[in-house]
C-alpha cells in the first residue's frame, strides 16, 4: 500500500533508509518472497499518546518490504526503570510484521519512525514520545552492541510480553522460552489492559 504518513506530505521518516535497501527489496514488496517475522514494541509517554502509537503502525506498513500482520491490544504502564509518579503513564502494544529487511535495516527504520515523532534522546530511561524497539526477528539471536537479538531486556517486560502474548499466544522468545510461561513469572502490577482503546490494522 502507499499513503502518506501525514496528510498533505510526504512520508518524513522514508529518507533514512539506505536506497541500496529500497531497491533490493522494491521487486519483493508485492509477494514478500522469503519474508521474516519480526515482533516490534512501540510505546509512547508524551503527547497524544494513541495517535502516536498508530502513527508509527502506519509508519511501519508504509516501509518498503514491511507488511504489518497484527497489532496487539493497548496496554497502559507504569514507567519502567525511574522513580514512580515520576513520568506519565505509558501505552504500549506490539507489532507483528512480515519483512525482507535485514534486521540492521529494519532498525535504522524504527529509529526513523521514532524521529519522525520526535523522539529526543537525552535521557536513559527518559520519557518519549515514541519508543520503538525490535523485540524478535524470526528466530536470530546476535550479541551485537548495535542491535541485541532478541531484545536483552523484553523477557523482564511485562509490557511487552502481555500484548505480545494477547496477539500470539504460542509466542516464543528465542533462548528463553514460551512468552507464556515468561509471563507467568512476572507481575502484573502496573501494565493494564486498555479495552476502551484500540489501534487499527493498516488497510
Amino acid at each position: 500500500m502507499t499513503r502518506p504518513f501525514l496528510q498533505g506530505q510526504s512520508d518524513p521518516t522514508v529518507q533514512p533508509v539506505p536506497v541500496s535497501v529500497v531497491q533490493q527489496v522494491d521487486a519483493a514488496d508485492t509477494t514478500l518472497s522469503n519474508p521474516k517475522w519480526a515482533v516490534i514494541s512501540i510505546g509512547s509517554n508524551l503527547g497524544n499518546r494513541l495517535e502516536t502509537l498508530q502513527g508509527a503502525v502506519d509508519a511501519l506498513e508504509d516501509t518498503p518490504g514491511v507488511r504489518v500482520k497484527a497489532v496487539s491490544p493497548v496496554y497502559e504502564t507504569e514507567p519502567w526503570g525511574v522513580a514512580p509518579d515520576s513520568q506519565p503513564s505509558y501505552f504500549n502494544a506490539v507489532v507483528l510484521l512480515k519483512t525482507t529487511l535485514p534486521p540492521s535495516s529494519l532498525l535504522e527504520r524504527a529509529h526513523a519512525v521514532e524521529e519522525a515523532f520526535n523522539r529526543v534522546r537525552d535521557e536513559r530511561w527518559g520519557p518519549r514520545t515514541l519508543d520503538v524497539d525490535i523485540v524478535a526477528y524470526a528466530g536470530v539471536t546476535s550479541d551485537d552492541p548495535q542491535l541485541t537479538l532478541p531484545h536483552p531486556r523484553a523477557h523482564e517486560r511485562a509490557f511487552v510480553l502481555a500484548p505480545w502474548h494477547d496477539v500470539d499466544p504460542q509466542a516464543q522468545l528465542p533462548g528463553r522460552g514460551t512468552v507464556a510461561d515468561l509471563l507467568a513469572t512476572l507481575t502484573h502490577e502496573g501494565v493494564e489492559a486498555r479495552g476502551d482503546l484500540e489501534l487499527r490494522l493498516p488497510e
